[in-house]
């Protein structure tokens, strides 16, 4: 039995709320511009809202495992969650993280290709893969927003590969804060201060570094005056030229 089908009381799986006041909850969800189902109009968020459930997860638990069979899909409504690879060794790949509006769970194989775990408090609609395949087949929009959502995530892996095989940590570092911060303003959130709520740890497994380098190169661009350290979790942009200049490697 796959962890989907175990029964866990830290995730929560319930339908949707139907209409109210005859508004779909889909046509009233904050991230529907972000989202697959901004490819729909108005007048079909119905088809969608039939076939979709809530899934909250509380930070550290895990949504699939790498190799459990992918039977369904989501898209994250709010939080953030880490994908990752487990090496035979032992040793972890983080090779994304996703926020409010992104898509999650697809897959060319029958099978999970990494493992999907909350990084914060997460919420998400969860979509039976062949349900939503059945209607993409009657909405071809859908399906060219998916690709497109596919498409942008190809760019963002070749920017890690670019950042694990050429960069310096001090690069990859500000890279990674200018990511997250452009990532911020596609959300319609602002691009400072820019908030981290992946650890260390997680920050140094996806851009290749130790948790000690990581933390060793934002107290340096601090110390510079490059950036402050509102909290553990959020950090400013004091000069942003800058930044940009270290990440281009200038």
């Amino acid at each position: 039995m796959s962890r989907e089908e175990k029964p866990n009381t830290a995730i929560l799986s319930r339908a949707l709320p139907r209409k109210k006041q005859g508004l779909s909850p889909c046509a009233a969800c904050e991230v529907r511009h972000l989202a697959v189902c901004s490819a729909l109009k108005t007048d079909d968020l119905d088809e969608l809202d039939a076939i979709l459930t809530r899934r909250d997860l509380s930070a550290g638990d895990t949504l699939f495992d790498e190799g459990e069979p992918a039977r369904n899909v989501y898209n994250l409504t709010s939080g953030c969650l880490k994908l990752y690879k487990l090496l035979p060794d032992g040793r972890r790949q983080v090779t994304g993280f996703l926020f409010a509006g992104d898509f999650v769970g697809l897959a060319n194989s029958d099978d999970y290709i990494y493992s999907a775990e909350a990084v914060t408090q997460v919420a998400l609609c969860r979509f039976e893969k062949h349900k939503l395949d059945h209607l993409m087949n009657t909405h071809l929009s859908l399906e060219k927003r998916l690709l497109g959502m596919a498409r942008f995530e190809l760019v963002e892996a070749q920017e890690q590969i670019l950042m694990l095989g050429r960069k310096t940590a001090m690069e990859r570092i500000a890279s990674f804060i200018l990511m997250l911060s452009d990532r911020a303003q596609r959300r319609d959130e602002p691009a400072d201060p820019v908030k981290l709520p992946m650890s260390r740890n997680d920050i140094g497994d996806y851009l290749g570094l130790t948790t000690e380098t990581v933390s060793r190169t934002i107290t340096r661009l601090r110390k510079n005056g490059i950036i402050s350290l509102d909290s553990d979790r959020s950090i400013t942009i004091k000069q942003r030229e800058t930044m940009n200049d270290i990440a281009e490697g200038f």
